[in-house]
């Protein structure tokens, strides 16, 4: 039988390892970018885990090996800096598996995790954005029960990020 993947907060010592597995985690849409938009927003995923913001990051493991991480935020406002959004619920962003872990239920691990963090707080929902060019992700938003809300959505440059609320 296989160990299980488990989910902890992370820890300084990772966080090396977590930017290198978020970069490469998000590395299969670098054909979506410009070279020097990728490498801009590269660099954005690289540092993310400095941002002030971040209410905590947590990451999935499987025998100490790190496959994923996820970033969770207490409100929209302090996860993208658009008060206009309104959106005064936990937030995810981030969400990324290194894609040799995937089809393994590291997302859906990351996913029950902050899902449970903000029941505990008892907080009504939580949100996330993404693009439609991350498809995969948005079945997995769609059958955790995530739905779109498209009041919420927002434009940086040409980039859509579309909306997703999870009520609990």
């Amino acid at each position: 039988m296989s160990n299980p993947i488990y989910v902890s907060e992370l820890v300084s010592e990772d966080f090396e390892i977590v930017r290198h597995v978020l970069v490469e985690s998000y590395q299969q849409y670098e054909s979506y970018f410009s070279p020097q938009a990728w490498e801009d927003y590269s660099k954005r995923i690289f540092s993310s885990i400095d941002n002030p913001n971040v209410d905590k990051i947590l990451v999935a493991k499987l025998d100490h090996e790190i496959l994923g991480s996820l970033q969770l935020f207490r409100s929209g406002e302090k996860a993208y800096e658009i008060p206009e959004l309104q959106i005064q619920a936990p937030t995810i962003r981030l969400l990324g598996v290194h894609p040799r872990a995937r089809g393994r239920g590291v997302g859906k691990a990351l996913l029950n995790a902050a899902i449970h963090d903000a029941k505990s707080l008892g907080k009504s929902s939580v949100y996330l954005h993404t693009t439609d060019f991350m498809d995969h992700a948005i079945r997995i938003y769609e059958k955790h029960g995530f739905n779109r809300d498209e009041s919420k959505d927002f434009s940086r440059g040409s980039i859509v990020s579309k909306c997703y609320r999870l009520d609990l």
